[in-house]
């Protein structure tokens, strides 16, 4: 809304006063201005001593009640249609002039003129006409000129085609034939007749019409010689002038508001010699009124008159006698940039708004492609025909989410990875979430991820992070997961922190919550699933410490009666494994074999990848296997647990790691083999249940016919072993070598 004040100054700046400039004197004091509708102007006057003279006398005839009032110049009794001055043109005066005819139903006025002596005569502007059929009109009482013509018969239109016939001539002949007046002339009278030798006797008795007329007024307005029959008077111009004898009062002078000359008197083109001494007035530039008055002549004031100076812009009109001057105007320049800095202000705030209202309208359009693009439809109908199972996934906007995580503020960010970043957020409702900002999808693999996001929207287990929803407006599909406060195993297995025990019991529990929870994953979910990227950055801990497999971005779920997926290789190097890396087949065992890795890593307290390591054991899983076959397991185990007094259980997870580790993918135990295994562990708290699960994998042995099959019989290894230095040759070989990756 626009502040008072400011409307103030926009009506100051541009309201424009419309005052009426102050009508000059006209008449003689105490004269009647106006008959009718005529504007009576001196030397013209009505009454007595209201006129220059006699000849300018007008008499002011009422005629009926209804109509309006006559003006007439009294010496020659014509009716008076409009007075001029002659301000920049011939002083002139429009009268009706009489129609002569013979012949016609509604007779003519048949009225002679004559002005001689009189200050009044024909202007050139008129023409002298006559009408009819075989009509021979001549202008009377002007000898010896002889001025007239004659028209012929023919059709009944005043326009008719030109010899060449390529273009047409006004009244030329045809019932209609014109010419032109003598100069000066002050007398009119027409006599009409046939021509002594007409083409044929037709229109000898017809009616024939002769007169004179302002040209540009006939043109307009007559159109066949029948308009003429029943008119008495057309209007024609006589120019007039002043005549003061011999000697010119004074106040007829030059002065600065007129100018008055004597003698030969320009009218147009023509030179009239009415008379020798006569008299013309007009005032001067920058004046108005009536210069045959005295002090009749006043200035304009051209700044009061739209249109009559040129002053613009700063400046303003100061008004000097016959004149104007364009001087600055410091007001207005004030106002002007005031005016300018809120119109630009407002100018700006339009833009603005108008910007926003386009950015808004686009943002939205650009929302819905993306939730096109995204697979959103084919989620909606994936939610609207289950059978009730994922009814708590929720499909979250982009503004909810832009506003839980602060606009995605990099202080938000919990971790980044290889399949995006997640941030730490939280909902209108209070509830803490992580905000995973995946990178672009592949359009071709949409279906694909929509499906994984209704497939993991259903997993259902204590020790997998649940999945809460997600957003497809944004051009990167955004996954809501439950907020995992504590961190990831990777951070307190090689971070150690003094003010936190990471002990052997709680690494125990970590690993069979895990286990347990790729147990549900592969076989006890309702579609089984592989993680495909089991890694301790991806094994969240809750409040209570307890496992949270996470990060279910390259996940995929199979039929149930299917052993494996084949896909391009997606991993985390120091997890992979060897047998998927090198068929591109991923099985249950490939997930296995990653957490196989993990364990190594809860025992050794060692990253899966090392540049400190020998490079031929910069990977964990080959230098744990080359250990154990050498014997030397508890030089890899983490010095924290050396002083727990748990050694038969590390060995019994030691031999379970080696197994889950295992080239052959088919000698490696299920993962609910491993699940059950670590269970029997933390139960026994340090019997030794390996053996019974090494006689348990003897009955899924296959032989495997490539280069990864590892001949001999799995063997567990016992404390005992270790330190007598009698544990037997592990039947593995080490992983690829490094430049394999």
């Amino acid at each position: 809304m626009i502040p008072r004040s400011v409307s103030l100054i926009f009506f100051l700046l541009f309201l424009v006063p419309e005052i009426a400039p102050v009508s000059a004197l006209m008449t003689k004091p105490n004269c009647t201005e106006t008959c009718g509708n005529i504007s009576i102007s001196f030397p013209f006057g009505i009454g007595t001593g209201c006129s220059m003279n006699d000849w300018f006398s007008v008499d002011c005839n009422k005629t009926t009640a209804d109509s309006p009032s006559r003006a007439f110049l009294s010496r020659i009794n014509m009716e008076v249609l409009e007075i001029s001055l002659g301000y920049s043109t011939i002083p002139l005066v429009r009268v009706n002039s009489p129609i002569i005819s013979s012949g016609c139903a509604g007779s003519g006025a048949n009225l002679a003129i004559n002005m001689t002596g009189s200050p009044f005569a024909f202007s050139s502007s008129n023409i002298f006409i006559a009408m009819g059929c075989n009509n021979r009109a001549l202008l009377s009482r002007i000898e010896p000129e002889i001025v007239g013509c004659t028209s012929t018969c023919g059709a009944n239109n005043l326009t008719s085609s030109s010899a060449e016939g390529k273009e047409n001539s006004y009244c030329s002949g045809n019932n209609c034939c014109q010419t032109t007046i003598p100069s000066s002339l002050q007398v009119f009278d027409a006599s009409l007749g046939t021509p002594e030798h007409p083409i044929n006797d037709q229109g000898r008795n017809q009616c024939k019409t002769a007169f004179i007329v302002e040209e540009e007024w006939f043109r307009n307005n007559i159109s066949s010689p029948e308009v003429v029959r029943d008119m008495q008077y057309v209007p024609v111009i006589l120019d007039w002038e002043m005549y003061y004898g011999t000697d010119i009062p004074e106040d007829v002078t030059n002065s600065d508001a007129k100018n008055c000359w004597r003698g030969l008197t320009m009218w147009g083109l023509r030179t009239v010699t009415l008379y020798s001494n006569s008299t013309t007035c007009s005032c001067n530039p920058g004046y108005d009124g009536n210069p045959y008055l005295p002090d009749g002549c006043t200035d304009i004031d051209e700044c009061k008159i739209p249109g009559e100076n040129s002053c613009s812009g700063m400046t303003k009109c100061v008004n000097r006698p016959g004149r104007y001057k364009c001087e600055l105007d410091k007001a207005k320049i004030t106002f002007l940039i005031l005016g300018a800095a809120t119109g630009l202000l407002l100018l700006l705030v339009g833009i603005w708004r108008l910007y926003k209202l386009v950015k808004k309208k686009k943002n939205i359009e650009l929302k819905k492609k993306f939730f096109k693009r995204n697979g959103g439809l084919l989620l909606q109908q994936q939610l609207s025909s289950s059978d009730g199972s994922i009814q708590k996934t929720k499909i979250f906007t982009s503004k909810e989410l832009e506003k839980a995580t602060d606009r995605f503020n990099d202080n938000r960010i919990l971790g980044q990875g290889g399949q995006g970043t997640v941030y730490k957020g939280m909902l209108a409702d209070g509830m803490i979430v992580a905000v995973k900002k995946s990178k672009i999808v592949d359009e071709e693999k949409l279906e694909e991820f929509i499906n994984e996001v209704v497939i993991l929207s259903q997993l259902n287990h204590r020790n997998v992070v649940k999945l809460l929803g997600c957003c497809l407006e944004t051009e990167v599909p955004l996954l809501v997961y439950e907020f995992i406060p504590n961190g990831n195993l990777f951070e307190y297995i090689h971070d150690q922190k003094e003010e936190f025990e990471f002990s052997w019991e709680m690494r125990l529990r970590i690993a069979t919550e895990v286990a347990r929870a790729l147990s549900y994953l592969h076989s006890a979910a309702s579609i089984p699933v592989y993680h495909r990227d089991i890694k301790s950055t991806n094994i969240m801990l809750d409040e209570k410490f307890r496992a949270k497999v996470s990060d279910f971005g390259t996940s995929r779920s199979i039929a149930i009666d299917q052993t494996h997926l084949t896909t391009h290789v997606q991993g985390t190097f120091g997890y992979l494994d060897p047998e998927y890396f090198q068929s591109s087949q991923f099985t249950g065992k490939s997930d296995v074999y990653s957490f196989g890795v993990v364990l190594a890593e809860l025992l050794s307290g060692q990253k899966p990848i090392s540049y400190e390591r020998p490079e031929d054991r910069r990977s964990l899983a080959t230098h744990f296997i080359l250990l154990m076959e050498e014997n030397k397991i508890f030089d890899i185990l983490d010095e924290r647990l050396m002083e727990q007094d748990r050694e038969e259980e590390v060995i019994a997870v030691a031999n379970l790691a080696r197994r889950c580790l295992n080239l052959n993918g088919r000698k490696r135990p299920t993962i609910r083999e491993v699940a059950i295994e670590l269970e029997q562990i933390r139960l026994s708290k340090g019997a030794l249940h390996a053996q019974q699960s090494s006689k348990e994998l003897e009955n899924i042995r296959d032989e495997v016919p490539n280069v990864w099959e590892i001949a001999g019989p799995t063997t567990s290894v016992t404390i005992g072993d270790f330190r007598n230095g009698t544990a037997p040759s592990l039947d593995v070989q080490p992983l690829i070598s490094h430049e394999t990756w």
